[in-house]
């Protein structure tokens, strides 16, 4: 990374610093979640100008350890927790468990991804938390929900994306399942808990009392299939559900890269069709309609494929403009200098205690009146327990 380009980067601006500080400023977080899901939903909060406290066993939050190039932290946990003061409590031990309960007393939000019995186990289930405070909201992340025969199993990301269907749609016609890598499950799960728990504060504000807010990736990965998971009265079960349009709208070779290209519409195909010289398939009544080229995909790909190969990919990007949506397949690298990602003040620059300076994504929502305050580095293992602790010991004092 080049030091140079990254002191010259656009940092929150003065006023984003010193002026609002978001639309949930003044609302605590206990983030007692590891992983992604929990996590990031918190600090999609933080975002949102919540004061987040990450809350980790003396070990670390198991996200640390994970695979990474960067010597002293990792990665995936850099990106998933910004914006969030931390601290190390074993919650076995009494004094750190009435550590925790004192918090609470004085906490908005509670989120935790332990499996349904643990809680208990632990004298933090949302029962006992409530006696201690009604105003609370009690978020839980679990795999599979609260009820059921497999509400007690650790649930993954890719494994419930194997377990409803995804990666057999994910897969090419004919070929094996194959996963969809990111974590897609897990994100859309940490905005589910985003959505929820503001949702829920909303409500406070009527009632006073705060509620149990359940999500899980079970209920995640099937809410994003929603447009597929529709069976009607009267149909086959094991009909098709794969809204593929055929091979034409996809990922296609050029002479230089791939670019994925969009055609389902008319406007569109017939955009295709006279951009890339194959205006005799424009009006041909065999491919006039997205089912009929979904038929005949096999005809039309190589013919498309042959006149791609007159250009790169980010040549056919220009030629294309807005008349056939497309993007040239980048690497996520090229994203940190992308003129529109800078243009939208995407990516902004961190100092870490160990890492040093590092750039990473920021405030993906925007709020024309509100602006949330400026983010900040994920911290290190047991980083602000010592003043959290003391802010605890004040505030019983005042």
């Amino acid at each position: 990374m080049n030091e140079q380009r990254m002191d010259t980067f656009p940092t929150e601006s003065k006023e984003a610093r010193n002026g609002h500080t978001g639309p949930l400023a003044g609302v605590r977080v206990l983030d007692l979640s590891a992983y992604i899901a929990g996590p990031y939903g918190c600090t999609l909060l933080a975002d949102q100008g919540a004061d987040v406290i990450k809350i980790e066993p003396p070990g670390g939050d198991n996200l640390r350890q994970y695979p990474s190039t960067l010597a002293s932290e990792s990665r995936a946990f850099l990106g998933v927790n910004r914006s969030k003061r931390g601290m190390v409590l074993d919650l076995k031990r009494a004094e750190d468990h009435a550590t925790l309960l004192k918090m609470v007393r004085d906490a908005d939000v509670l989120v935790h991804n332990f499996r349904p019995g643990v809680p208990s186990r632990l004298g933090i289930d949302h029962d006992r938390l409530n006696l201690i405070n009604p105003r609370l909201i009690y978020c839980a992340v679990t795999g599979y929900g609260e009820e059921g025969p497999m509400k007690d199993k650790a649930g993954y990301d890719q494994v419930l994306q194997t377990m409803t269907g995804m990666c057999a749609l994910q897969g090419k016609r004919g070929g094996p399942p194959e996963v969809i890598y990111g974590s897609v499950v897990d994100y859309y799960a940490a905005a589910l808990l985003a959505s929820g728990v503001s949702s829920a504060l909303y409500e406070r504000e009527r009632s006073g009392l705060g509620q149990f807010v359940g999500v899980s990736l079970l209920r995640s990965a099937l809410t994003m299939q929603s447009a597929r998971m529709i069976w009607a009265e009267g149909e086959s079960l094991d009909i098709g559900r794969d809204m593929r349009s055929g091979g034409v709208t996809g990922i296609h070779p050029t002479r230089d890269g791939y670019i994925y290209i969009s055609a389902n519409t008319p406007r569109f195909w017939k955009a295709l069709c006279e951009k890339t010289g194959l205006d005799r398939l424009r009006d041909d009544p065999h491919y006039d309609t997205v089912r009929k080229r979904a038929e005949r995909y096999a005809d039309i790909v190589p013919q498309l494929h042959e006149a791609l190969a007159a250009h790169s990919a980010l040549e056919w990007e220009r030629i294309f403009g807005d008349d056939v949506p497309s993007a040239a397949a980048r690497r996520i690298e090229d994203m940190f200098d992308h003129p529109q990602v800078l243009a939208e003040r995407m990516v902004s620059t961190f100092q870490h205690p160990a890492v040093g300076k590092y750039r990473g994504v920021t405030h993906p929502i925007k709020f024309g009146r509100t602006p949330g305050p400026a983010s900040f580095a994920a911290p290190t293992l047991d980083q602000d327990t010592g003043r959290i602790v003391k802010e605890l010991e004040d505030s019983r004092e005042g």
